[in-house]
């Protein structure tokens, strides 16, 4: 298995969130070095753009969805 790091933007909602909330648990036991805190903050800070990212394109794209079922619906409506 790689230790190869994932760029947040190239990882599944999933994963990122999953990543961000082990950070968050590392962070909060005050164990880590400075160093370690900064970078791992950093890190998180990262997934958290990307997860926010997919987040408002999932938005849209169900924003669009409703749109064409509405459209389609009031066509249907106009049709009958």
């Amino acid at each position: 298995m790689s230790d190869e790091v994932v760029a947040p933007a190239d990882m599944t909602f999933g994963a990122a969130l999953a990543e961000l909330e082990q950070i968050v648990r590392a962070l909060e036991t005050g164990q880590l070095e400075l160093e370690d805190s900064l970078a791992r903050y950093e890190r998180g800070v990262a997934l958290l753009t990307a997860c926010q990212k997919k987040l408002s394109e999932a938005r849209q794209k169900v924003t669009a969805l409703i749109g064409e079922l509405e459209g389609a619906e009031a066509e249907e409506a106009d049709g009958s």
